[in-house]
Parts: C-alpha cells; sequence; structure tokens
C-alpha cells in the first residue's frame, strides 16, 4: 500500500514514549497529484512537539522561524484556516513565491504564494488514543513536501525537474565540488 502521508510514525511515536516529545519524521509518499507543483512521489517531513501549555501561536512561530531561516528574513509567510481530520485548529502555510516575487506565474498559479505546509494542534482525541492525557499534554504536528521547499528556495520552475535525470539539471545541486 503506498502511503499519503508520514503520520502513522507519529502515533507510533506517541504510543511508545513519555511526553515531552519533539520528532522529525521524513518519508517517500505519494499523491494522485501532477502539475508544476506537485509530484505524485515526493518526500514527506512531518514534525510533532507534545508538551503542557503549547498553542496555536507556537506552532506559528515554529513555522515562521523556520521559513526565515530555510529561505530568507524577507519570506513572507500566510496562514490560512484550513480542515485536517486530526488536528484541530488547522491551518495552511503558504510562502511567497520565489518564481515570480509575488507577482503572480504559473509555478503559484497566478497568486503570488505557493502552498508548503499543514499543520494544526494535535486533536485531544489522538492523544489519548496514543495514551497521553489530554488535559496535561497537548501537541501540534507540521508536514511538508522536501521538493516544494527546494523549488521555492531555488526558483526552479517545476517540481517534474527533479524527477526526469537531466544531468545537467541535477548537477547545479552538486555540492561536493564546492
Amino acid at each position: 500500500m503506498l502511503r499519503t502521508h508520514t503520520s502513522p510514525n507519529q502515533a507510533r511515536v506517541m504510543e511508545n514514549s513519555k511526553p515531552p516529545l519533539k520528532i522529525v519524521c521524513p518519508g517517500k509518499v505519494y499523491r494522485p497529484d501532477s502539475d508544476a507543483s506537485h509530484s505524485p512521489m515526493f518526500h514527506q517531513i512531518e514534525g510533532l512537539v507534545v508538551d503542557k501549555n503549547l498553542t496555536l501561536c507556537d506552532l506559528m512561530g515554529t513555522l515562521e522561524s523556520m521559513a526565515k531561516l530555510l529561505f530568507s528574513p524577507d519570506t513572507k509567510i500566510r496562514f490560512r484556516p484550513s480542515y485536517f481530520p486530526f488536528t484541530e485548529p488547522s491551518v495552511e502555510v503558504d510562502l511567497s513565491c520565489s518564481a515570480c516575487f509575488g507577482k503572480g506565474g504559473s509555478l503559484c498559479k497566478g497568486t503570488g504564494w505557493i502552498e508548503v505546509l499543514g499543520a494544526g494542534m494535535v486533536h485531544p482525541f489522538v492523544l489519548e488514543n496514543c495514551g497521553i492525557d489530554s488535559k496535561e499534554y497537548n501537541a501540534y504536528a507540521f508536514g511538508f513536501g522536501l521538493e516544494r521547499f527546494a523549488i521555492i528556495k531555488y526558483g526552479i520552475p517545476d517540481i517534474r525537474l527533479f524527477f526526469e535525470n537531466d544531468v545537467n539539471f541535477l548537477k547545479q545541486f552538486d555540492i561536493a565540488e564546492e
């Protein structure tokens, strides 16, 4: 069975470890999408933090700091309300498009923004089902596609270029020579 996300790893860790927890779960995932910013196979990285007194502001601050460190201090970030079955509240996170600089191009579908990840506060029901007391602990989680981050960071116009095996395209990322 091809997996659509790496979230089962988070549940496994919560079931077998005691909080506080901070984990990162990388893995290969599959989705039925294919366009300039989506690939049917990509590498997802999920993060989970379980501790006392966490808030949505902690999650948002973590994601904003991560975006500014990975890309640039000038990176604009936008949070939109969303729905995911295992988080409440849930947010979608967009970053300013590096290809068109917010003017609207094919990579960002004319919006100036690229959706990069989903996130939210882990639903208390999930914590309880993993053996964590939701009255004492709460959690936040996020997940992003590694290739999507790369197209933003390096201004690559089409995510599918990573999978075409064009040696000249791939050589630009060879850091062994530097």
